[in-house]
């Protein structure tokens, strides 16, 4: 087994233009909430005020650009940011017409950004009958300034659950999608037969988004409603989802795509007979190793917890995080052997976006650090890493988007 060992406090902190912001209770770059009217594809909107959805997806890429996709008026809209988040360019709109696309809580738009420039972008468009829903599917090979007609990624054709979907890119022309599809519940009802949960279905490509090849199931019995993640190994692409073993018992796995192994993640013994809606998180790290972060309420622990993966052999669980502050969902981001694990709090009075870094691999880990606060809604801060920087992404119902970056 691996070992992992907290150190003593460390040193580290956010950039100091940005720790004297938080001074005040205030760090980074907001972007003000608005409204988009309904815009051809590529094209850029102007704003004014509306009722805002505070579920974002974020990434940066090869250039240290940092991309965000929100949705704004049942419009998926698309800017980046070359100066860390102080200004953004004008939000581009994606889809022609207007989509009712999941942006709360564990459901949100994904981004992904190639070495080449090509933007990916999924979500999950929900449909009028009660849990059910389509993955949909656009990209950009022209830097965002103009974006393909959505497509539809699931194949099945069955007004069903098809949600929670993750979104992964080698950096180059491989892409791979992943979420929680209800087709093999529906057909199993259907036949009178029964079914735990739901399943986990994925779609490829291997020509940069251009086309898809047919669903696959990776996996049934999972979890119906916690949102699955997505990485990228030297093996391929490796999924993470809450997944039901034996009756009731809703515990975390992962599987590499390609050969369909599956691991379980961690024995928390979690027995429930609900969704928790709780989903975790996974990254690789430059030695191949993988970081996962989940949340528990199992017999077992609970709270939550980070562990190393490295083929069959996993570090023991380290817990983390405040549980009499709500601690929970954690995101992790990695590169090389810097680890960069996120996560909110709430003291009673106000919400807290938490950090806490690695840099050597998850070994050792400098003690935790609330670097915002805000007392109004929150979203679940978002860990992005690129060339040795690391960033923090927050949407706030008050102060809108912040991008505070962390030394």
């Amino acid at each position: 087994m691996m070992g992992i060992m907290k150190t003593a406090p460390g040193r580290w902190g956010l950039a100091q233009t940005v720790a004297a912001l938080l001074l005040s209770g205030y760090a980074g770059t907001a972007l003000p909430h608005t409204h988009m009217p309904p815009a051809n594809p590529g094209q850029a909107v102007a704003s004014r005020s509306a009722k805002p959805t505070l579920a974002i997806g974020a990434t940066i890429d090869a250039q240290g650009r940092i991309w965000l996709a929100r949705v704004e008026n049942r419009t998926l809209l698309v800017s980046y940011s070359t100066d860390d988040g102080k200004h953004f360019s004008a939000p581009v709109a994606v889809n022609a017409e207007p989509e009712n696309i999941g942006a709360e809580g564990e459901n949100r738009p994904k981004i992904a950004v190639t070495r080449n420039g090509t933007l990916h972008l999924t979500w999950t468009l929900l449909l009028p009958q009660p849990y059910t829903g389509e993955i949909r599917y656009a990209r950009s090979t022209h830097g965002g300034r103009t974006y393909s007609a959505p497509i539809t990624i699931n194949d099945d054709k069955r007004l069903t659950s098809h949600r929670f979907d993750s979104l992964v890119s080698d950096g180059g022309d491989r892409l791979a999608i992943v979420w929680l599809d209800g087709r093999d519940r529906d057909a199993a009802k259907e036949k009178g037969d029964a079914f735990a949960g739901a399943s986990v279905y994925f779609a490829r490509s291997d020509d940069d988004g251009a086309s898809f090849r047919a669903n696959r199931k990776l996996t049934a019995h999972t979890c119906e409603c916690c949102r699955t993640a997505l990485t990228w190994t030297a093996d391929g692409p490796v999924a993470l989802w809450r997944n039901v073993y034996g009756t009731h018992t809703r515990d975390f796995a992962l599987a590499h795509l390609d050969s369909g192994k599956l691991q379980r993640l961690a024995e928390d013994e979690w027995n429930i007979d609900a969704c928790p809606h709780h989903g975790g998180g996974i990254a690789t790290g430059g030695d191949g190793t993988l970081h996962a972060v989940w949340y528990t309420q199992g017999k077992n622990r609970r709270g939550l917890f980070y562990r190393q993966v490295n083929g069959d052999r996993m570090s023991a669980p380290m817990a983390f995080g405040n549980p009499q502050a709500q601690a929970g969902h954690a995101t992790v981001a990695a590169d090389g052997q810097t680890v960069l694990i996120t996560w909110r709090e709430f003291d009673g009075q106000a919400y807290g976006a938490m950090a806490m870094l690695s840099r050597d691999g998850g070994i050792s880990w400098n003690e935790p650090r609330r670097i915002a606060t805000t007392e109004g809604t929150a979203d679940y801060p978002i860990p992005l890493i690129h060339s040795g920087r690391m960033h923090v992404v927050w949407n706030t119902l008050r102060e809108g988007v912040r991008i505070m970056e962390v030394e």
